[in-house]
């Protein structure tokens, strides 16, 4: 593989702008010039009610939540697609309100058309699923995209992924450096 990405995206609804948790988005700044927030270690917007309550009312459905159904069909869709591009899915684990995928591809594709992928085409999965229940849209706008660089930062986004809390499912490919057999942890 050529690239390996830690890649973030959360449900639809979930962490809205204004959210008390802090938020990455465009703002204005001092001066009035529209900026983000959004470098990986650096700190984000803070909490903003009016902000959050008028996102809410923008909502064209409830927010997501997965459930455990939910998150088995979505493994096996991330692990077909994965396949079928021929990535490699290092792990990944997903929780009721957002996904995280270790993932190494080839070449050097842009990682937006990555988690286009993944969350279209799980989408599409989740859809046959539901029927008519679905909501209008099951993830938020794009996600996190950060690119791992060396191997001790691929290892460390793994053991991150894979130590997230109140998980439904985590799954690894085998990773002998951290002592994992590979398939489904939880």
């Amino acid at each position: 593989m050529d690239r390996y990405w830690l890649l973030t995206s959360n449900t639809y609804g979930t962490w809205l702008p204004g959210d008390h948790k802090g938020f990455v988005s465009y703002v204005r700044d001092a001066s009035g010039q529209q900026v983000i927030h959004n470098v990986p270690g650096t700190p984000v917007e803070p909490g903003n009610s009016p902000l959050e309550r008028y996102a809410r009312t923008q909502l064209k459905s409830p927010p997501v939540r997965f459930d455990l159904v939910q998150a088995e069909l979505l493994l096996d869709q991330f692990l077909e697609t994965a396949g079928y591009r021929q990535w490699q899915l290092l792990a990944v684990a997903i929780m009721a309100n957002h996904v995280h995928w270790v993932l190494g591809v080839p070449g050097d594709p842009d990682p937006e058309t990555l988690l286009r992928d993944l969350k279209s085409y799980g989408s599409r999965k989740l859809n046959r699923h539901a029927g008519a229940d679905q909501p209008a849209d099951w993830w938020a706008e794009s996600g996190s995209k950060q690119k791992l660089s060396t191997d001790e930062s691929v290892l460390a986004a793994i053991n991150y992924v894979i130590r997230q809390e109140h998980p439904l499912v985590i799954w690894t490919a085998p990773i002998p450096e951290l002592n994992l057999p590979g398939g489904r942890i939880v």
